[in-house]
């Protein structure tokens, strides 16, 4: 069976559209991903940097000699449970018990 002309440019078309389409969407996907990932990843630089000035201000030295270990957590709820027990905890290894029990 022959194909006319017209049925190959109609083709050629709709392919072309598809791939823009297709294109569109997987780059809108893409940025999406992207900005949620680099949220993601300024809320937890920003939790670090307040877990660091709280053992900071409230062990010095001793306190800070734990961001090792914490900068490894890489669950972003368990950083927010560690900046939140700073302001009780009596010693930096209290601390520690919240994330390696």
């Amino acid at each position: 069976m022959m194909q006319s002309i017209g049925y190959e440019l109609i083709k050629k078309e709709g392919l072309e559209e598809g791939y823009k389409r297709g294109f569109q969407e997987g780059l809108e996907e893409g940025l999406e991903q992207g900005l949620e990932q680099g949220h993601e990843q300024g809320y937890r630089d920003g939790l670090l940097a307040a877990i660091a000035l709280g053992l900071e201000l409230k062990f010095g030295v001793e306190g800070l000699k734990l961001m090792p270990e914490i900068k490894g957590i890489r669950d972003v709820g368990i950083l927010e449970i560690v900046e939140q027990a700073i302001r009780t905890a009596q010693r930096p290894e209290e601390l520690r018990e919240l994330y390696r029990p």
